[in-house]
């Protein structure tokens, strides 16, 4: 009895700060006996944002000896309804959950969270935010439509997109060239001075939010094959509303690995995720807190497989390893990967990509012992995986002559991979073909136009790399209108594949073709 009086009534409040921003505790006692402590939060809540008639999960994990009471409330009314609200124990992971069923508009609140035993108490708050609620306030009103309406102006013609201007403004200065170039601008030194005026004005609106905002990273699939976006970010209010939006319109999000959309939050650390991404989930995606945005992120998923998938690589150490694999379709970069962490151009690896860019090379230099492992290249959504192998230089083995082998007969008639594919091209602009092709002997390769071959024409840019072959027009005329075929052959047989390349404005229809004709032995 004497327990419970002092829970209810204690004779001290000692306010004592937690490890955990967001949690205040309150000490009941003036001197802790040895071996007990007063309740702390080793994780709080997060914030959530649902869809109306949805269910929302709050977990907490507390601490304390002895092991503290974890109850609920909220500040607008009670979680005393059976129906709407549950709270369990999950034994396993050691959490205290909140159920809030089939959520209503009148139910976005604060929710409190305490963790009480008989030297003290700690509480943290947390938001729930509800999507198509009708808040009762019109100033909450007017903006949560701002909110759900966050749609970036139109493009006009002759000027520069709206979402360049907003990748840059959330980018580290040493990727400024590789977003422009995505975007088809080479010249981009005119826009730093206005860069950096608008930078200026986002980082003060931020100010009013955000403590400390930095390592901003772009999103990239990973190879446990999620997207993942991120950032390092200390808020004034560890409760600010923190929403997710992809193409202005808000989407909710967990913060569990289970959710279509999540949060995961370790200390200073906040990683967006999607899980098992697809084409439809392709999209410009931004992160607000409160009104003011902090990330901005572009991601895009290519219709692009593997011709040629990165091989095992075994190198002695202080020599060069390569990995190298080819595209169905051209890109301007692909990501590299060793693990979970993405590597970049620079002393230790050397990132390449062919003139067509179809081929992409990883050079890492001077392997040592702790580059072994596996190494992924991502495009899109796919992705190709493969280890390196590091050796001692001592380890060599010595040559052995052994007596010839041999060698089995591989041979094949020529064939495509991938057939040329019809192509429009606006005046003016570049034009590049491409297919893939295998055959053993490796066979030769004819390019033609309405029937002319061009493989001395000087004004086509044509290579044949690891079977595929390309042919870039870098200024795309009149005259380039018209049938393209490309003919292969060996001493086994012959294939062909044609397309129409539609120069814009220029009306031309044709189906293209690609057949096989074996030469019998």
């Amino acid at each position: 009895e004497r327990k419970k009086a002092k829970m209810c009534h204690p004779s001290v409040a000692i306010k004592k700060r937690s490890r955990v921003p967001g949690v205040m505790i309150t000490q009941y006692v003036e001197q802790l006996p040895a071996g007990k402590s007063t309740p702390d939060f080793t994780r709080k809540p997060m914030a959530t944002t649902v869809q109306e008639g949805k269910k929302a999960f709050f977990k907490a994990m507390v601490s304390g000896e002895p092991l503290p009471t974890v109850t609920w409330g909220r500040n607008k009314g009670q979680v005393d309804d059976p129906e709407k609200y549950k709270t369990r124990f999950e034994e396993r992971a050691q959490e205290h959950i909140l159920e809030v069923h089939g959520v209503k508009p009148d139910q976005a609140d604060t929710y409190k969270c305490f963790a009480t035993n008989e030297y003290g108490q700690a509480v943290c708050t947390v938001t729930l935010n509800v999507i198509g609620a009708n808040a009762q306030d019109p100033q909450d009103f007017r903006s949560m439509l701002k909110k759900t309406k966050k749609q970036l102006p139109p493009k006009k013609e002759g000027e520069i997109d709206p979402k360049l201007w907003e990748l840059l403004l959330c980018a580290p200065k040493k990727d400024y060239e590789k977003i422009c170039f995505d975007f088809g601008v080479t010249d981009f030194r005119w826009m730093l001075k206005r860069l950096s005026q608008m930078k200026k004005e986002r980082q003060d609106e931020q100010a009013k939010v955000v403590e400390k905002l930095d390592n901003v990273k772009q999103i990239e699939v990973t190879p446990s094959g999620r997207a993942e976006f991120s950032m390092d970010m200390a808020l004034w209010d560890p409760n600010s509303a923190i929403n997710l939006f992809k193409d202005g319109k808000m989407v909710s999000y967990g913060d569990d690995e289970n959710s279509k959309h999540s949060l995961k939050k370790t200390g200073t650390k906040y990683v967006f995720s999607i899980k098992d991404p697809q084409p439809e989930d392709a999209g410009f995606y931004q992160v607000d807190v409160e009104d003011a945005n902090v990330l901005t992120t572009d991601f895009q998923v290519p219709a692009v497989e593997f011709i040629a998938k990165i091989k095992d690589v075994k190198a002695f150490e202080n020599e060069d390893a390569t990995f190298q694999c080819v595209l169905s379709t051209p890109l301007n970069r692909i990501t590299w990967s060793k693990q979970d962490s993405s590597l970049e151009h620079g002393d230790k690896y050397e990132i390449t990509v062919s003139e067509d860019k179809l081929i992409h090379t990883l050079r890492v230099k001077g392997c040592e012992m702790a580059d072994k492992g596996a190494y992924y290249a991502i495009a899109g959504i796919a992705s190709s995986s493969a280890s390196l192998t590091v050796e001692d230089p001592m380890s060599k083995p010595f040559k052995v002559n052994m007596p010839e082998t041999k060698s089995m007969d591989f041979q094949s008639p020529p064939s495509f991979i991938v057939p040329l594919k019809r192509r429009t091209a606006p005046l003016g602009y570049e034009c590049n073909m491409s297919c893939a092709v295998k055959g053993d002997p490796a066979p030769r390769v004819t390019w033609y136009r309405n029937n002319i071959s061009l493989n001395t024409n000087t004004n086509y840019h044509i290579t044949n790399v690891c079977g595929v072959c390309s042919m870039l027009i870098l200024r795309v005329g009149p005259k380039d209108n018209g049938e393209y075929k490309i003919v292969i052959e060996n001493k086994l047989g012959t294939a062909e594949s044609s397309m129409t390349l539609n120069v814009r404005g220029i009306k031309q229809n044709r189906t293209f073709f690609c057949k096989d004709t074996d030469v019998s032995m």
